[in-house]
């Protein structure tokens, strides 16, 4: 059946309901919403923050937005698996574009992203924004502490990220530590799963190691997690790089051992009673990905997220 509309993401005269431009055309906002500046009625926001200027190894993740954009046109107007439902049928969903950024001037970088972000969370819609390396995560947690208060941070990452620093570093690896030593995330409700990797210190987080990963199932996973979280306001940030990289190649740090894809979608799936007040996906490098495989799991992360948000709006 031909689409009845194209380039929805300019054309669509509501914030609300499904798309049906053409998988293979149309303008590439994140699952076809409209792109738009105007905050008013939002339930949520999509936000790409274009930035690797902190990575340690392969850089690229700055063109993460761009390609979790482009693969989340996979995503048509049926129902979304597994949630049965038109996502957007009752929530308003914005992309905002992108965060405009000087790449001469990285040292900038930071307040500009907690101050962009803080303007978007004072219009009250959750903010769900689409990395870049894993240090744009420290701002985004210093703008929802500032409305929520110290967070539960649910980390799905094959790093610890808590790396000594001197506070002022503009480093993918230690903004955890950071955020800990700041009283930006309280360590005693937060948990980092898939971590394969070693850090001088853990800062009191719980985590659950890949090979524990690899010997729990999705529910046992996700009930940690809540056990964890309890009922705290919670950002949750998905490093892709948490995955296998025979499920995202395409990332900066890939470490081998890790989940499939499908495993940790399982888990975020069973997250619902989470009270999530903002979430991420980051480190998706498309330069070393292969037929777009990393930027469909970082698209497909994220449209969880935004299920999940769903099925709270519907009770």
């Amino acid at each position: 059946m031909p689409s009845n509309s194209i380039d929805h993401a300019f054309t669509a005269r509501s914030l609300t309901g499904a798309a049906s431009d053409p998988t293979y055309a149309g303008a590439l906002s994140f699952m076809r919403r409209k792109f738009s500046k105007n905050l008013k009625g939002a339930n949520a926001v999509i936000w790409g923050i274009p930035f690797d200027a902190a990575v340690s190894n392969r850089p690229g993740a700055r063109f993460g937005p761009q390609a979790i954009r482009r693969a989340s046109a996979i995503f048509d107007n049926d129902p979304q698996y597994p949630f049965e439902r038109d996502l957007f049928a009752e929530m308003a969903v914005i992309d905002y574009g992108d965060c405009l950024l000087d790449y001469g001037n990285h040292q900038k970088t930071p307040a500009t992203i907690e101050r962009e972000a803080a303007k978007i969370l004072k219009s009250g819609a959750f903010l769900l924004s689409l990395g870049g390396d894993h240090f744009v995560t420290w701002p985004l947690l210093k703008a929802h502490a500032a409305v929520h208060g110290p967070l539960a941070l649910v980390q799905f990452d094959a790093h610890q990220d808590t790396w000594h620093d001197d506070g002022k570093r503009i480093d993918h690896g230690s903004f955890v530590g950071r955020a800990v030593r700041n009283g930006v995330i309280d360590p005693a409700a937060s948990i980092q799963v898939g971590i394969r990797t070693h850090a001088p210190e853990d800062c009191g987080i719980r985590i659950v190691h890949g090979f524990e990963v690899e010997e729990m199932r999705a529910a046992e996973i996700a009930a940690a997690i809540l056990e964890r979280v309890g009922d705290r306001p919670a950002y949750v940030t998905f490093d892709i790089d948490c995955l296998d990289p025979a499920f995202a190649p395409g990332t900066g740090t890939p470490v081998a051992g890790g989940p499939s894809s499908a495993r940790m979608l399982s888990v975020i799936r069973q997250l619902g009673a989470l009270n999530m007040v903002g979430a991420d996906v980051v480190e998706v490098a498309p330069a070393y990905d292969h037929a777009d495989v990393t930027a469909i799991a970082g698209a497909t992360i994220a449209m969880h997220y935004l299920g999940l948000l769903a099925e709270k709006r519907r009770g």
